[in-house]
């Protein structure tokens, strides 16, 4: 994977069984996004706080494989991929150990803020989303060469 973020689950992440609530899920993924974003020297502030243009998402899904629970150390690994000159997606794969617990994937569109219509990517998004597809790619290459 080109990214990872390490990420300790915590009380305040899971419901009344004991289990990560579903819905934190995409939190942790969104908390990994940030630092994916931030690793790039992407200003978190200046993205995030009066933008002109926005990344919402448009389409999210988890698949959920095992429970994650308080104090369970996670590896969230994400690759986020063009899919457009408008839009990208990220994919997430959290694991506890050497177990995959969970694999979501989330959608965002670029709009400019003020009319909220749909715009290209601009050359900071598209650069990080290059730079994460090309690190993806070369452990991807390693991995295949470790097996041979």
């Amino acid at each position: 994977m080109s990214f990872t973020y390490n990420r300790t689950v915590r009380f305040q992440d899971t419901d009344a069984a004991g289990v990560v609530y579903f819905a934190n899920v995409l939190g942790i993924c969104h908390e990994a996004y940030e630092e994916s974003l931030e690793a790039s020297s992407i200003n978190l502030k200046d993205f995030f706080t009066n933008p002109s243009v926005g990344f919402p998402i448009v389409h999210a899904n988890v698949d959920f494989l095992r429970p994650m629970f308080v104090g369970d150390k996670l590896l969230i690994s994400l690759i986020p991929q063009k899919i457009g000159v408008e839009k990208f997606e990220i994919t997430y794969e959290i694991t506890v150990g050497e177990v995959v617990v969970a694999k979501a994937i989330t959608r965002h569109v670029c709009i400019d803020v003020s009319s909220r219509s749909k715009q290209e990517l601009p050359d900071e998004i598209v650069q990080w989303l290059e730079t994460n597809r090309r690190d993806a790619e070369d452990a991807e290459r390693r991995r295949s060469r470790e097996v041979i």
